[in-house]
């Protein structure tokens, strides 16, 4: 195992939590629709595995009687590089399962998985809480095949309120239903309350720490809001560290 991927040392939670040190790489971008994507998303090795060894302890090597399957993807901070992580977690994960995955852009503060993938936000999230339609009608296919983008949508002035509406809480189970696995990025949870708020509708949250950056107060203060809606942290992510050492010999580690 490599030196970089250890446990997270208790910061007010039950338990330890798993880190992965992943580095925030930019994701391609496309002109075309995302349907006709011929390859998948970019990581170095390093990220690469590190991501793997995230996702396999998160979704596929749980050890509770019942495995996690709709988790949410949470920044500390704004900039900490959430979206990122999520869309490449949720990438990875489809690439090791046969299962459907499910990507949702819950955070209608700064939405950026659609501009990730090349495709557009229009009918998404936002619109399927004002729609009776299937939920599967707002999605957008990706690759690998069995990967499903449900972007943000419409974005009004009042569409965040729609995160505690009950609409949220049976489009969340309709996930469920519909989806082997579901990832949800969500707005920095130092910031905004969403994502405690959808904390109670999810199995588990990962966080996202930046290297150098999160303060260990903020860490605290957002473990103990997730902690009062009975939201278990499933791990944490350590993103844009810097390696002291070269990277060639830093996979041989």
């Amino acid at each position: 195992m490599s030196k970089n991927f250890e446990l997270l040392q208790q910061v007010g939670t039950s338990g330890t939590a798993t880190r992965a040190t992943v580095a925030d790489a930019p994701l391609p971008l496309r002109a075309e629709h995302v349907r006709a994507r011929e390859t998948g998303l970019q990581l170095d090795d390093v990220a690469r595995e590190e991501m793997l060894r995230l996702v396999q302890s998160v979704f596929l090597t749980a050890t509770e009687a019942t495995p996690p399957r709709v988790v949410m993807f949470s920044g500390i901070d704004s900039g900490n590089g959430c979206s990122h992580v999520c869309a490449h977690a949720a990438a990875v994960l489809a690439d090791n399962v046969t299962g459907a995955v499910c990507l949702v852009d819950a955070n209608l503060r700064a939405p950026a998985l659609p501009e990730f993938f090349g495709v557009t936000n229009h009918h998404g999230l936002t619109d399927a809480l004002h729609s009776r339609e299937a939920i599967r009608e707002f999605t957008k296919k990706l690759h690998p095949e069995n990967l499903w983008l449900l972007s943000c949508g419409s974005v009004a002035t009042d569409s965040p309120a729609l995160i505690n509406s009950e609409t949220m809480k049976l489009r969340i189970a309709e996930l469920r239903q519909e989806f082997d696995y579901v990832l949800i990025d969500t707005p920095p949870l130092n910031s905004y309350s969403d994502g405690v708020a959808l904390g109670r509708l999810v199995d588990g949250a990962v966080l996202v720490l930046e290297a150098a950056a999160t303060r260990r107060e903020a860490i605290l203060k957002v473990t103990a809001d997730l902690r009062a809606v009975n939201t278990k942290v499933l791990g944490a992510v350590l993103n844009k560290r810097a390696f002291a050492i070269p990277e060639a010999l830093y996979r041989r580690l």
